[in-house]
């Protein structure tokens, strides 16, 4: 049907140049649709050199997300809920610059 590539599209066309860290969220109810839609922003946004995403989900160790955030934060975000409540719980997940926020198939994700 092309509705991650539509959303996709959009927030790639929409971000500035050089966005700030964590301008984009996508919420997925699996760790294996938040892994193919992170690979559908970095196919889609092969131009935009400025801007990357990375997939937060458990199941990854707690550290290494913390260090690539605090290192390197991404531009855009996509991830299961437990993990992104966790790390903003914690205070390593700050919202202050996001935009745009995205719930994939969230009937699945609100039951």
């Amino acid at each position: 049907m092309g509705k991650t590539a539509v959303f996709c599209i959009s927030v790639l066309n929409r971000l500035q140049k050089d966005p700030n860290p964590i301008s984009a969220l996508v919420l997925c109810h699996t760790r294996e649709l938040a892994h193919q839609i992170s690979k559908e922003f970095e196919r889609l946004g092969k131009y935009r050199h400025d801007v990357r995403a990375e997939t937060l989900f458990g199941g990854v160790p707690m550290e290494t997300h913390k260090e690539m955030l605090k290192k390197n934060p991404p531009h855009i975000i996509v991830g299961t809920p437990g993990r992104i409540l966790d790390l903003a719980n914690r205070g390593f997940l700050k919202f202050n610059n996001l935009k745009f926020f995205i719930m994939d198939e969230c009937d699945k994700m609100l039951l």
